[in-house]
């Protein structure tokens, strides 16, 4: 598998991440260990989790099998903290206390003493972003992180904390939702990554599963979309303006022949700027799927075809020309 530069770091990633989102929960240590294990085989390399995932357990379980017959040196850790989990709920808190003993309970339960990267989960509208980017620099400083990166954040904020890093330390990635269903990042989040050296990290390539053409006709009783706990996650992207898109990447995919799948995560995976593309299978059949895709190029035509499709809608101020000015 391609092994990428993650923005202009020299940290390199494979193409194809591999998150942990339903590890512990819907996946079973047998599961988890055997996807592991076959992504490794194919060539993957980079390990996506977060403290958040089932509170704790997927990073436990990921520390279990790099303690076992997986070694550490083999994966690129990726890990995220600023959600708290609280009797009501997972609270967003990015404060210096609430990351940095995130930091130190996620190396805890992975059994390691520094992860490769290292993620803000989210914005924190009461930290000032000042404090929670100090707390970035003071990982790497400590040697708990060796490069570090913010996820889900709007595109002034992507630029803010490059400038505030821009000492040495670098944000090395942005991570963010972007398939054919998902293209808000192109507004401002990815150029902010292009021109300031950071890598997009882009999570959910296959649109929550729908790109996969699972749900074109029904809803199969063992997906997400039928989980008491993942329906919610799943739906905003069963609707009808989704259908057109996983129709169209359908029809793409039967002139290539090959899988919607191939053709889905080929797109993302090859977007300018894109460093790799997670997915996040609940199966090691699922996960042999996306490796497959590997060898998908998808030819010009067609991926000019599918940006016109699912093209997002882009104005003022993204967008000036001469009818925006006064």
């Amino acid at each position: 598998m391609e092994q990428r530069h993650l923005g202009r770091t020299g940290l390199q990633v494979s193409r194809l991440g591999l998150g942990t989102m339903t590890w512990s929960r819907d996946t079973d240590p047998h599961d988890a260990g055997e996807q592991l294990r076959t992504f490794l085989d194919a060539g993957g390399t980079l390990v996506d989790t977060a403290a958040s995932y089932a509170d704790g357990g997927a990073e436990e379980l990921l520390g279990e099998l790099l303690r076992g017959d997986v070694a550490r040196e083999d994966v690129v850790l990726c890990t995220k903290a600023g959600v708290r989990s609280t009797a009501g709920g997972g609270v967003v808190d990015a404060s210096r206390g609430a990351m940095l003993a995130s930091l130190d309970a996620s190396l805890r339960r992975l059994g390691t003493d520094h992860v490769d990267l290292w993620l803000v989960q989210g914005p924190d509208a009461r930290t000032p972003l000042e404090e929670t980017v100090a707390t970035l620099r003071l990982a790497v400083s400590t040697g708990r992180a060796r490069y570090v990166g913010l996820a889900n954040h709007p595109g002034w904020q992507v630029a803010r904390a490059a400038g505030l890093l821009d000492d040495g330390t670098g944000l090395a990635a942005v991570q963010a939702e972007y398939n054919l269903l998902q293209r808000g990042v192109e507004r401002e989040v990815l150029p902010a990554a292009q021109a300031l050296g950071a890598g997009l990290l882009a999570w959910s390539a296959l649109g929550r599963g729908v790109l996969t053409g699972k749900y074109r006709r029904t809803v199969p009783p063992d997906s997400r979309a039928a989980s008491t706990h993942l329906a919610g996650f799943v739906e905003p992207y069963l609707t009808r303006a989704a259908a057109t898109v996983v129709e169209a990447c359908a029809t793409a995919a039967a002139g290539l022949e090959v899988s919607p799948l191939d053709v889905a995560l080929a797109w993302v995976r090859d977007r300018p700027g894109v460093a790799a593309a997670l997915v996040g299978p609940r199966t090691t059949g699922q996960l042999r799927a996306c490796l497959a895709a590997d060898d998908v190029v998808l030819p010009p035509q067609i991926r000019a075809a599918l940006d016109e499709v699912t093209a997002p809608v882009v104005g003022y101020p993204e967008r000036f020309g001469p009818a925006a000015r006064p």
